[in-house]
């Protein structure tokens, strides 16, 4: 199943619609749908390169107002769709484990976990859930995956194809460094 929505997407990402494919793709991704929105956007850029800011920009914004979904699906309906969501991704244990870490880092959690491509729906849900600020939420939402879908377009467009297999292939360690970078200058920042 997962092969033939792959394939599908890699499809949309031609289609003459590509952007608004692009666009609903990233907002129900972040809420309940199982592929990321780098299969559309890593083909998208590589066709188009000097849009990679627009495109990668499209990306975030939809997925941050997914993102608005996933929250409201933990907040209203967490016993019902929230767990059937978590239950299909085999995510519900690793849900009753983040309330601690919520309550204590919550906008700092939101800002890693949402940067990397771990589940972007685990993040919205638990926040919805677990009643964390929106204000807060909207914040760490935009950081997290403006980081992950710029800095990915961004790569594709300086380096070209060659960064392509890198990043398909390594898009966890990428976006991984990537946080681990900025979280180590925010602490030099905060030394100075």
């Amino acid at each position: 199943m997962l092969k033939s929505l792959y394939d599908w997407m890699m499809d949309k990402a031609a289609h003459r619609h590509a952007i608004w494919w692009l666009a609903a793709i990233s907002f129900i991704e972040s809420s309940f749908f199982p592929i990321p929105p780098d299969v559309m956007l890593i083909p998208m850029v590589m066709a188009a390169p000097t849009r990679w800011l627009r495109i990668s920009l499209v990306c975030t914004a939809a997925s941050v107002v997914g993102g608005f979904l996933g929250y409201a699906i933990g907040h209203f309906f967490m016993d019902s769709i929230g767990m059937a969501i978590l239950g299909a991704f085999h995510l519900q244990e690793k849900f009753q484990a983040l309330k601690p870490i919520i309550d204590e880092w919550g906008v700092w959690f939101i800002i890693i976990k949402g940067a990397t491509p771990i589940p972007y729906k685990l993040v919205t849900i638990t926040a919805g859930a677990f009643d964390f600020d929106l204000l807060k939420f909207t914040f760490a939402s935009v950081v997290a995956r403006g980081m992950r879908f710029v800095l990915v377009a961004g790569l594709l467009w300086k380096f070209g194809p060659p960064i392509r297999d890198f990043v398909e292939t390594r898009l966890k360690l990428v976006t991984t460094l990537f946080v681990v970078a900025l979280i180590a200058g925010f602490f030099v920042v905060k030394l100075l």
